[in-house]
C-alpha cells in the first residue's frame, strides 16, 4: 500500500487534482453533486435497508392511543413546519452557538420523490403540494391538506384519516403489494414504471403519490417500547426500517408511519439529505404534538371536526397480470433482504453522556473507543471503521468519514485485553486515543478529511479513463463497522431536564457490508450532536 500510495502521489494524483481544482472554481461544492449522483442516485440495489433509514417516536410516553388523532396532529405539525420553511422562518442550526450550518438540504424535504431510471434515478422536487398519499390495508388514498386556502385543523385531518381506517372496501387486483416495486431493484422498477404506469388511470394514480407532500402509512399492527419485552424495541425498529416490504413508499422523501396504537415513526429516503435534517423536522413535530397541539380527555385532537369535508379519494388502478408478476418479483427480492437483516436495539441505563463529560472526555470518542474494544473482544481483530461527520459548515456540505480505528485506539484496546497494565497506564492510553479521535473529527468537520477527496479523485480518474491501483484498493475496502448518530434537541422546543421521559430512541440504518455487516442504532444517551461534543 505504501508503494501504491507513493506512486499515486508522485504520478497520478497531481493530474487528477488539477481537474478538481478547476471544478472547485465553478461548483458550489466540489463533492456534493457527485456524492448525490454516484453514491445514491446511480445505485441499482434496493433502497429499502441498503439506503433508507428510520427514526423513532418518543419511547417512554404515549400522548394518545387513537391512531387517527396522532396522525392528524403529526401531519398538521409537518405542514406548519413546511410553511415556516417556505417563509424562511426556521433559524439555522448553530455549531458551538456561533457558526451557522448550511440549510440547503432542507429545501427538498417536502414535495420530493426519487424517480427510478434504468441507469440513474432523478429527484423530482415540486414547489408546492396540497395533498398527502395514504396507504392502508392494501388501498391508496389521496387526502387534501387544505380547504380552499385554509390548512385543515388537526381534528379535520383526524376525521379524514378515520374515514380511511373505517373504509371497508377491498384492494383492487394487484394494488395491495404495489409499493413493493419501490422496495426491489431500481432497474426493474424503472422498466415496470415505463411499461405499465406511463398512461391512463395508472399514470394519474402514480402522479398523485409522486406529487404528494409526503407519504403516510397507516399500519394495522402495533409497536412500542415495552420494558418487560426485550425484543419490543428491535421489532419496532424493523417495522420502521422495512415494514412488510410493501406498506412503505420508499421513493418518497419520507414516509410517516403510524401504528394502530398511536405510535409513530419515519422511513426516509437518503439521497436528498442526511439524518440531522429529518431529525430537525421530527423534533419539531414531536414537540408541537406534545406541547402545543395536545389532545382532548378521550384522546382525540382538540376541536370539532367539519363533517362536510370531501372524503379522501381512492386511487384507481388497472394493473395487468404482467405488472403483477413484476410486483411479486420485487416483493420476493425485498422480502429476502428484509429477512436477512438482524436488528437489535436495547436500552442502556447505567450512565449517559453527562457522566462521560464529568470525566472530561468527549462522549463521541468514548463510544467509538468502546466500540473498538467490543469489536476486538467479539472478533479478535480490528477492522476499518466508518463514523459519519457532517460538513455543513460549508455550503451544500453533506458528510465526511472519520476513520475511528486509529493506532491510538488499538493500543488502548490491546492493553485492555492484555489485562496486565496499571489503571494509570490505561487512563493515559485512553486519553491519547480520545484526543486523537476528537482531532480527527474536528478535521473531518472542517474540510480536512480524506475520504470524500479520494472519492472525487476516483470519479475524475474514471472520467479520464486513468487506471489507479491505489484508488481501486482504497475504495474497495469494506467498512465492517459502520456507525452514525442523530443529533437531539437541535431546536430546543422543551427542556429535557424538566421532561426527562420525552426521549426519542434515535434511529437506524442497514448494514453497509457483508457478510460481517455491523450497524449501530443510537439510543438516547448517545443521540447528540457529535460536532458540538467534539469541539467541547
Amino acid at each position: 500500500m505504501e508503494t501504491l500510495a507513493k506512486e499515486f502521489q508522485d504520478n497520478t494524483a497531481p493530474r487528477l487534482q488539477k481537474y478538481l481544482v478547476l471544478k472547485s472554481w465553478w461548483a458550489t461544492n466540489y463533492v456534493s453533486d457527485w456524492w448525490e449522483e454516484y453514491v445514491y442516485l446511480r445505485g441499482r440495489t434496493p433502497l429499502m435497508v441498503n439506503s433508507n433509514y428510520y427514526a423513532m417516536d418518543f419511547v417512554l410516553i404515549r400522548n394518545t392511543n387513537v391512531q387517527a388523532a396522532r396522525v392528524g396532529n403529526a401531519v398538521h405539525a409537518m405542514i406548519m413546519y413546511r410553511r415556516k420553511l417556505d417563509r424562511e422562518e426556521i433559524k439555522p442550526v448553530m455549531a458551538l452557538g456561533m457558526v451557522p450550518m448550511c440549510s440547503y438540504q432542507m429545501e427538498r424535504m417536502f414535495n420530493t420523490t426519487r424517480i427510478p431510471g434504468k441507469e440513474t434515478d432523478v429527484l423530482q422536487h415540486l414547489s408546492e403540494s396540497r395533498h398527502v398519499a395514504v396507504y392502508h390495508k392494501g388501498r391508496f388514498f389521496k387526502v387534501w391538506l387544505y380547504e380552499g386556502s385554509r390548512l385543515l385543523k388537526p381534528r379535520d385531518l383526524e376525521l379524514q384519516f378515520q374515514r380511511i381506517l373505517d373504509d371497508p372496501s377491498p384492494p383492487q387486483p394487484g394494488e395491495e403489494k404495489l409499493a413493493a416495486l419501490t422496495a426491489g431493484g431500481r432497474v426493474e422498477w424503472a422498466q415496470a414504471r415505463q411499461t405499465f404506469f406511463s398512461s391512463g388511470k395508472n399514470r394519474t394514480a402514480l402522479d398523485t403519490i409522486e406529487r404528494a407532500a409526503f407519504f403516510v402509512a397507516l399500519d394495522e399492527e402495533s409497536h412500542c417500547y415495552n420494558p418487560d419485552d426485550e425484543a419490543s424495541l428491535s421489532l419496532y425498529g424493523k417495522a420502521l426500517l422495512h415494514g412488510n416490504c410493501y406498506n412503505r413508499w420508499f421513493d418518497k422523501s419520507f414516509t410517516l408511519i403510524s401504528f394502530k396504537n398511536g405510535i409513530l415513526g419515519l422511513n426516509t429516503e437518503h439521497s436528498w439529505a442526511d439524518a440531522p435534517i429529518i431529525g430537525h423536522l421530527w423534533e419539531f413535530v414531536l414537540g408541537t404534538d406534545t406541547f402545543h397541539l395536545g389532545y382532548s380527555e378521550n384522546g382525540h385532537c382538540v376541536g370539532e371536526p367539519n363533517m362536510k369535508l370531501v372524503p379522501p379519494q381512492r386511487l384507481q388502478w388497472d394493473i395487468p397480470e404482467q405488472c403483477r408478476e413484476a410486483i411479486e418479483n420485487s416483493y420476493q427480492v425485498a422480502k429476502a433482504l428484509a429477512d436477512d437483516v438482524e436488528l437489535y436495539c436495547f436500552q442502556f441505563l447505567p450512565f449517559g453522556k453527562g457522566l462521560i463529560k464529568k470525566c472530561r472526555t468527549s462522549p463521541d470518542a468514548f463510544v467509538q473507543i468502546a466500540l473498538q474494544l467490543a469489536h476486538f473482544r467479539d472478533k479478535g481483530k480490528f477492522c476499518l471503521t466508518y463514523e459519519a461527520s457532517m460538513t455543513r459548515m460549508f455550503r451544500e456540505g453533506r458528510t465526511e468519514t472519520v476513520r475511528s480505528c486509529t493506532s491510538e485506539s488499538t493500543a488502548f484496546v490491546q492493553a485492555m485485553v492484555k489485562g496486565s497494565h496499571t489503571k494509570e497506564d490505561l487512563q493515559d492510553l485512553f486519553r491519547k486515543a480520545s484526543e486523537k479521535h476528537q482531532n480527527m473529527y474536528r478535521l473531518a468537520m472542517t474540510g480536512a478529511g480524506i475520504d470524500r477527496h479520494l472519492f472525487c479523485l476516483y470519479i475524475v480518474s474514471k472520467y479520464l479513463g486513468v487506471s489507479s491501483p491505489f484508488l481501486a484498493e482504497v475504495l474497495s475496502e469494506p467498512w465492517s463497522l459502520s456507525t452514525s448518530q442523530i443529533p437531539q434537541y437541535q431546536i430546543r422546543m422543551f427542556d429535557p431536564n424538566q421532561y426527562p421521559n420525552h426521549l426519542g430512541a434515535g434511529g437506524g440504518f442497514g448494514p453497509v457490508s457483508a457478510p460481517e455487516g455491523w450497524w449501530l442504532v443510537a439510543p438516547e444517551p448517545w443521540s447528540f450532536s457529535l460536532g458540538v461534543q467534539t469541539w467541547a
